[in-house]
């Protein structure tokens, strides 16, 4: 051990005449401590809520996705959907429908996002189907004739062999008091014209399924059907709404939609996940840099702390700085062993920090120790994923504090004439 550091640690541990030096050194241990683990909880936290978002959004929606300027629907569909597949980077495509209905069972009605989806090809660039989480979606890959046969357990002799399947979100289940095999209105506003003018289009459908994403957006207002059964309530004919399709590298998505939009020609528009979740990404962002902000001025709090406290070191331990500069210490070797003495203040805070930071954003993914609102916060739990790189950051940034106060003292201690401190000893 070099000789600035020995100095440092013995007055670190030992018995001060003034005992407040001992309290503030280690309320300034205790400080740093305390910034370093929110700092890091706090990140973890951040990072958790932005990985979640993301995996639940790419999970549920396609990198990119193309569609009429128009929105007057794609009709030769097929064709380009296959020149569009042949474009870099695109590992998969599908068709779908999107259209908002009424869904009603009895006296209970809500607003609904219908998706007509051929269930094969939407299993490549979305994963809600595979969420299901009771009945199946077997029942939407099969023929019309054979899916509209009676299920078992159907709950109403209402279930007719023409009723078209349909799968729910857990949450518009709920809502809608609808099981395994319940019958729904479906609602479509555009209508249908008849003798006596445009009257509101109908269909029953029967619940085969019901998922849960986990995403509170999707379960409580996303309904799934055929895509020939969404043309038929839609009187659109063989006509679909977007084409959309999964990427090997979703950080490409921009890129990609730039060249699917060339490639498919005037009056198609593309739109990708980092368009519609731009404002959302670049909010968690900014609460990154303001959190990283607002909870690091707790290590400069305690920075502060160890400012005072090398001060008051600095004032009692006077005559030994007097009698080691009298015994051939330099004034560099003065200004190290305070330097030091803080530093470690900072290093045993920072370590403590790091140390409960993880434990306790490690029991917090592990155990999910604090639920959310799903309403609210479209997740029930709150999300912990803590990163290394963060924690090096953190830990960095708390030392490199910790060093900036020892300066003055430091230099102060340095000053100090051996002459004139041990003139009346």
């Amino acid at each position: 051990m070099n000789f600035e550091l020995f100095i440092a640690a013995r007055y670190l541990r030992a018995k001060r005449r003034q005992a407040v030096i001992g309290v503030i050194t280690a309320i300034s241990i205790i400080g740093v401590a305390a910034g370093v683990a929110s700092l890091i909880i706090a990140l973890a936290i951040n990072n958790g809520f932005r990985q979640d978002l993301q995996q639940r959004l790419l999970g549920s929606t396609p990198h990119v996705s193309v569609m009429k300027i128009e929105n007057s629907g794609i009709r030769d569909w097929r064709s380009l959907l296959e020149k569009l597949s042949k474009e870099q980077h695109v590992i998969a495509a599908a068709p779908a429908i999107y259209e908002q209905v009424l869904a009603s069972r009895g006296s209970r009605a809500k607003g609904v996002v219908l998706k007509g989806v051929i269930p094969e090809e939407e299993a490549k660039v979305s994963g809600l189907l595979n969420t299901i989480s009771f009945g199946s979606a077997d029942a939407l890959k099969l023929p019309a004739e054979q899916a509209s046969k009676p299920m078992e357990g159907s709950e109403s002799p209402t279930a007719a062999p023409s009723l078209a399947p349909i799968v729910l979100g857990k949450d518009l289940a709920h809502e809608l008091g609808a099981t395994i095999g319940s019958v729904i209105l479906v609602t479509s506003p555009q209508g249908e014209l008849t003798p006596f003018g445009i009257v509101p289009k109908y269909v029953r459908f029967k619940v085969v399924g019901i998922f849960n994403s986990g995403f509170y957006d999707y379960d409580t207002a996303w309904a799934f059907t055929r895509l020939s059964d969404a043309q038929r309530l839609f009187g659109l004919g063989d006509v679909v709404s977007v084409l959309e399709f999964k990427l090997d590298d979703l950080y490409k998505a921009g890129e990609v939609a730039t060249n699917l939009e060339a490639a498919a020609g005037r009056g198609y528009q593309t739109t990708s996940w980092m368009d519609q979740n731009k404002a959302l990404f670049r909010a968690l962002r900014l609460e990154r840099v303001v959190t990283f902000i607002t909870i690091g001025l707790i290590v400069a709090v305690a920075a502060l702390n160890i400012l005072i406290s090398l001060i008051m070191m600095v004032m009692e331990k006077t005559k030994d700085i007097a009698v080691l500069m009298s015994m051939g210490a330099r004034k560099k070797q003065v200004r190290r062993i305070f330097i030091t003495q803080g530093v470690l203040i900072g290093v045993i805070g920072t370590v403590l920090g790091v140390i409960l930071g993880y434990v306790f954003s490690w029991a917090g993914a592990h155990y999910k120790l604090i639920s959310l609102s799903a309403e609210v916060y479209s997740i029930d739990y709150v999300p912990f994923a803590p990163r290394f790189i963060d924690g090096l950051i953190v830990a960095f940034v708390a030392i490199a504090i910790s060093f900036l106060s020892t300066i003055y003292p430091s230099w102060s201690a340095s000053r100090v004439l051996p002459a004139e401190a041990l003139r009346y000893e």
